[in-house]
């Protein structure tokens, strides 16, 4: 059941995002690539879920973009 409150949830942020104004964003498309790893068969989906949505660079940045966390890597760096 808490599987599928889960899902019904993200339905709904995927509705309201669609209904929005405007293009979506860097968050958005890392979000579709997260889900299409859920339908991968094997192990390891919630490590590439992770993957999915994580900066794969190691080298530090000077200062951080902004106050807080996107959720998802916009791809630059």
């Amino acid at each position: 059941m808490d599987a599928r409150a889960r899902l019904i949830d993200l339905a709904a942020f995927m509705d309201r995002v669609e209904r929005a104004d405007g293009n979506e964003d860097f968050r958005m498309a890392a979000f579709r690539k997260a889900l299409s790893e859920l339908d991968k068969s094997g192990a390891g989906r919630a490590q590439r879920v992770l993957i999915a949505l994580s900066d794969p660079t190691t080298d530090p940045i000077a200062a951080a973009p902004g106050k807080g966390a996107s959720g998802a890597w916009p791809g630059k760096g």
